[in-house]
Formats: structure tokens, C-alpha cells, sequence
């Protein structure tokens, strides 16, 4: 049965998903990257940016599996760019060059209409501007049988894990204290919401929890 699912949505150790001031400079927020201290050195995060030589533990075989079964993806506008406001031309393709690492139909939620792009590797943005309950509908039927991946920022997780629409998170929690920026649960009881721990895994730069709504 198809899920609508975070998988590696990486946090600090006090619950933030990005840094503040987010920024052409900043994509994650200032100090956001340190959150992603495990993602980097992994061999599915080198094989992304056409490298060989990653590393194969336990924090790569995560990153793996969270691409597993995978049908479609939402994404908030600031996960695709910088921009803010009407879009001033179709020239902002996003932050992953010509071949993003989706590989599946993406839905932006943005206030502005574009045209749907399309890029190689498979990916095709399409930009939704009647919400995120829009979004979802449009994701699911992408996704046929397969799961929808929430992409995040964190914005957008929060919106529809307080509605009730996410079945299934994995954590990687890394050894970082933010102290700012955008705290993932912050004013949200995930005990309420149905959630518990399925399992966690000791990787070799993160912690990654599973949590699943009973």
C-alpha cells in the first residue's frame, strides 16, 4: 500500500530542519549544511555529484532506502529556489544543475503559476498553486502504487503532518545544536497525531529514528 513518507530529513539534535536566513548563499539556511554532515561523505550523495569514492555504512545505506519505492515528491517553493514572488522568467531550473536527483514527477507548492519543467533524468517540476491538499491529490496519482516523499522544507512538513497526511518519517539526527532557524516540532505533539518510534539506527554521523502513526 502506497504512503506519503519523510525519509532522510535531516534535524539538529534541538529539532531544527534549517538554519535562518536562507539565502542564495545559504540554500539550507546559515549553518544549515552542518545538518547534512552525514549525507555528504556517503557514496549515494557522490554518486549524485557524478563522484565515486563515497562511504557504504550505515548513514549510506539510509540515504539508499529513502529513495526506495518512491512514485513522486512535494516540494515548498524555498526547496526549489531562492526566488521569492512572481517568477521573473523560467530561468531559476532549481539547485541540482540539469539532473536533479528526483528522477519522478516534483509538485512545488508556490503562490505563482510557471509552466511545468522539464529535465533530464526524468524529474518534471510542476508548480501548484491551489495548496497543499492540491499538491497531494496530484502527487498520489502520479505515484500510481508508490509512495509520495515529502521533500520538506520544513514549512511544508509541519503543514501536512499537522493535517494528518504523513504516514511515515525517517529522522537522520545529527550531532548539531542549531539554536535558530526552523524547528521542526515545535507546537506539534507527534504522540497525539498517532506517531511512534519503530526503530533507530546508530550511524556513523547521524541517528536515524523511525517513526511510523500506529
Amino acid at each position: 500500500m502506497s504512503k506519503v513518507k519523510v525519509a532522510a530529513f535531516s534535524i539538529s539534535l534541538d529539532g531544527y530542519g534549517a538554519g535562518p536566513r536562507q539565502s542564495l548563499e545559504h540554500p539550507l539556511g546559515v549553518r544549515g549544511t552542518e545538518l547534512h554532515g552525514w549525507f555528504f561523505p556517503t557514496d549515494v550523495f557522490k554518486k549524485m555529484q557524478g563522484q565515486s569514492g563515497g562511504s557504504r555504512g550505515t548513514d549510506n545505506d539510509m540515504a539508499l532506502q529513502s529513495f526506495d519505492n518512491v512514485g513522486a515528491w512535494i516540494l515548498g517553493r524555498n526547496m526549489f529556489g531562492p526566488v521569492r514572488g512572481p517568477w521573473p522568467d523560467d530561468s531559476w531550473k532549481g539547485w541540482w544543475g540539469d539532473t536533479p536527483p528526483y528522477h519522478t514527477p516534483v509538485f512545488v507548492l508556490t503562490h505563482h503559476a510557471r509552466a511545468s519543467l522539464v529535465m533530464k533524468g526524468g524529474t518534471t517540476f510542476h508548480f501548484v498553486t491551489d495548496g497543499a491538499e492540491s499538491a497531494l491529490q496530484q502527487a498520489k496519482a502520479a505515484a500510481a502504487d508508490k509512495d509520495v516523499r515529502i521533500g520538506g522544507g520544513v514549512a511544508t512538513i509541519r503543514q501536512y503532518l499537522v493535517a494528518g497526511q504523513i504516514d511515515e518519517m525517517h529522522l537522520a539526527v545529527s550531532p548539531v545544536l542549531l539554536g535558530e532557524g526552523e524547528n521542526l516540532f515545535a507546537g506539534i505533539n507527534l504522540h497525539e497525531l498517532g506517531f511512534k518510534i519503530v526503530g533507530t539506527f546508530a550511524g556513523e554521523n547521524a541517528t536515524h529514528v523511525i517513526l511510523k502513526k500506529s
